[in-house]
């Protein structure tokens, strides 16, 4: 039994090795540097992403409904939210984001999607504690008509302040 044990782990260590391809000199990757600050559409953006967090902080979940894409997914740190999971949480205050002090934020953009990064300290109240994080958010915005929703916000803590 032991033998066999060991046979199908080095097989499944050496199986790998054995189909794959020839090394081939990979292109080199274009860095893809954050968008330059200044433009108004970058502006508008980062505008937008900083009242999206006063409009959390206020609990004012009518703004923040007309802003999440209704296919809209939230990551946090204990798990995923759809919209209408997020927007019963903030109402209900089962997190309340007190203050999001941002840092550093950033736009890029791929096509019509935006992707904002902020790398916040957040103060929030969390099933009743309070608690302080750094994290780096990230924020997706999809175009529809002439309106940009939130399809996506992700909470990535660091591991330093």
């Amino acid at each position: 039994m032991k033998a066999t044990v060991l046979g199908l782990c080095l097989s499944m260590a050496i199986a790998p090795r054995a189909f794959a391809l020839p090394a081939q000199a990979a292109p080199p990757k274009e860095a893809t540097p954050p968008a330059a600050s200044g433009t108004s559409e970058e502006q508008d953006l980062l505008s937008l992403s900083r009242q999206k967090w006063l409009w959390m902080s206020e609990r004012n979940v009518d703004a923040l409904a007309a802003l999440f894409h209704e296919k809209a997914v939230f990551v946090h740190m204990g798990g995923t939210m759809s919209r209408d999971q997020e927007l019963g949480v903030i109402k209900s205050g089962g997190i309340h984001y007190k203050h999001a002090e941002i840092l550093e934020a950033s736009v890029r953009f791929a096509g019509t999607t935006a992707i904002v990064l902020n790398r916040i300290r957040l103060d929030a109240v969390v099933g009743g504690n309070e608690v302080t994080n750094p994290f780096m958010v990230t924020e997706v915005y999809v175009q529809e008509g002439a309106t940009r929703k939130l399809a996506a916000l992700s909470f990535t803590r660091l591991l330093t302040p």
